[in-house]
């Protein structure tokens, strides 16, 4: 495979760009006057809620075979540990029952029985949450949807995929390229990520920037609520003004007031004409002008714009190096790069495009150096060199994750400000050390859509660190009117926090949605709002 062109050579040869494209598959802040726990801090289980027991396993067998418990030796405290645990392996339940429905009428009868008899559930999908949401807390049964995993229907006229919730998200996507179109959600974790799951958390990813929110391309969804009734909202309509549009609602309330068993959803023409370059820059306000000359000149066809700091490009080659990957991507590294994505249906449109971008961008000298993909095989690679960072840094220690939202002119600065909070702890020495408490604190993230992701990397979880990283960061993030979570959710780890980006009025609000869906409180408790 020949390297990926330098862009500076480029210019002296537009026909080579042609090369890239490939067919493809409220008001304020004010500080919550009520004391919180820590994140990791987990409440302790409420009594209120039955504890399971043989007893009950034996009717959940009877509902649905596809069931796993220590209680009769049908599965080991290990075999159920990838249930238990999270993806970061930060939080660590123990529950003793895991329930696989295959249809959606078992999730009902499973629901009507836990509701019947006081039994706490978490709904879990792949798992790959980053905030504690979908593992349990303390006992709760686990209702893993891994078997409702059927595409039901697809109209390639309209572009609406009817499927169920436990489809794979990558599974899903190539069903769709086949087909010639394109899920409207990209996520590093798609090989294992459920789309119910997706829709539930209403996870952003990486292409928000062109296809928008869950909230705007999800046209219905099918949903098992807390006593079992079915809700079946599985529209298939674009426009439908008839009362409230209650599957809102479930978009993003991360499994605490109905579980997803089925969505119907708004699939775009997947692009026939692909590029993708990455370049180093200078500073954080370079990669602003280059985000702004980038939407001036691409219009419609930019698809992606991510951007990720020196530290997190350290990592990734660190990680790349320890699997036999080492490379030289650039010839002048900077402290930022970013990645700039297009895609359209008219390769000649889109190639006129992009090289006014890269002419515009070298002659005014606003990057200092630039690769472009020449072929599939490194439209990929480049795209690694962002998507690798979250597990990089996984792979570099323990991780504290942090996702938000600001103005995109702040986000960088909150990055600096919680190297400077760390440095003043005395956990951080320098950009970090690979035998001090903190290794590294990398800064990345959808530049398109204002999410900035923070990861600091840690050489094992300590409250000492916790505590000086919270809620300092929730703080700063209030202080710029932004989110203290922009895709990840809220889960166990940030529900204490909730009164950081939204006020008492809402939250009550919020409190009394959960109380009519589940008065029992029983679907994902001590999570979300507490």
């Amino acid at each position: 495979m020949s390297a990926p062109r330098q862009i500076s050579r480029l210019l002296y040869r537009r026909s080579l760009i042609s090369g890239s494209r490939r067919s493809t598959p409220t008001p304020m802040f004010k500080s919550p006057s009520l004391s919180v726990r820590h994140g990791s801090h987990l409440p302790p289980r409420s009594n209120q809620f039955t504890q399971p027991t043989k007893e009950h396993l034996d009717a959940l067998k009877a509902i649905s075979s596809s069931t796993l418990s220590t209680l009769d030796g049908s599965a080991t405290e290990e075999e159920l540990r990838s249930f238990n645990d999270d993806w970061m392996n930060k939080y660590h339940g123990k529950g003793s029952i895991v329930v696989k429905p295959k249809t959606t009428e078992e999730v009902s009868e499973v629901m009507k029985y836990c509701y019947d008899n006081g039994i706490a559930v978490v709904p879990q999908g792949g798992n790959t949450g980053l905030v504690g949401g979908s593992n349990p807390v303390h006992d709760e049964i686990i209702l893993n949807l891994s078997n409702l995993n059927q595409i039901r229907s697809f109209d390639e006229v309209s572009g609406v995929l009817v499927a169920d919730g436990g489809v794979i998200l990558e599974t899903a996507d190539h069903f769709l390229a086949e087909k010639g179109f394109i899920f409207p959600l990209d996520l590093g974790a798609k090989g294992s990520c459920h789309i119910g799951g997706n829709v539930s958390t209403n996870a952003g990813g990486l292409r928000l920037l062109r296809y928008g929110s869950l909230h705007g391309s999800v046209l219905g969804l099918e949903v098992v609520l807390p006593d079992g009734r079915i809700w079946n909202g599985l529209s298939k309509l674009r426009k439908d003004n008839t009362g409230f549009d209650i599957k809102q609602l479930f978009i993003g309330s991360e499994g605490t007031i109905g579980i997803i068993t089925a969505i119907s959803i708004l699939c775009p023409r997947r692009p026939s004409a692909m590029n993708v370059a990455v370049f180093s820059l200078e500073s954080y306000e370079a990669v602003q002008k280059v985000f702004a000359e980038a939407k001036g000149h691409l219009g419609e066809i930019l698809s992606a714009f991510e951007f990720f700091d020196k530290q997190s490009y350290a990592l990734v080659k660190k990680h790349q190096e320890e699997n036999g990957g080492e490379r030289k991507v650039f010839e002048t590294e900077g402290d930022f790069y970013c990645l700039i994505e297009t895609g359209g249906s008219n390769a000649e449109h889109d190639e006129a495009k992009l090289t006014g971008l890269l002419e515009h961008l070298m002659e005014n000298e606003m990057v200092l150096d630039g690769v472009l993909a020449q072929d599939s095989t490194q439209f990929q690679s480049l795209w690694s060199l962002r998507e690798l960072v979250p597990e990089s840094a996984g792979k570099a220690g323990s991780v504290y994750k942090y996702d938000v939202s600001v103005p995109v002119g702040k986000m960088y600065g909150l990055v600096e400000k919680m190297r400077a909070k760390l440095r003043e702890g005395g956990v951080l020495e320098g950009d970090g050390k690979s035998e001090g408490p903190i290794r590294a604190v990398a800064g990345y993230g959808h530049m398109g859509d204002g999410n900035l992701h923070i990861n600091i990397v840690a050489n094992k979880y300590t409250d000492e660190i916790e505590k000086i990283v919270e809620p300092y960061i929730y703080e700063i993030v209030a202080e710029n009117e932004g989110s203290i979570s922009a895709e990840h959710g809220l889960g166990v780890m940030k529900a204490p926090y909730i009164g950081y980006s939204k006020n008492e009025t809402s939250i009550e609000l919020m409190k009394q949605i959960k109380q009519l869906f589940d008065p029992k409180g029983l679907l994902n408790p001590y999570k979300y709002i507490v």
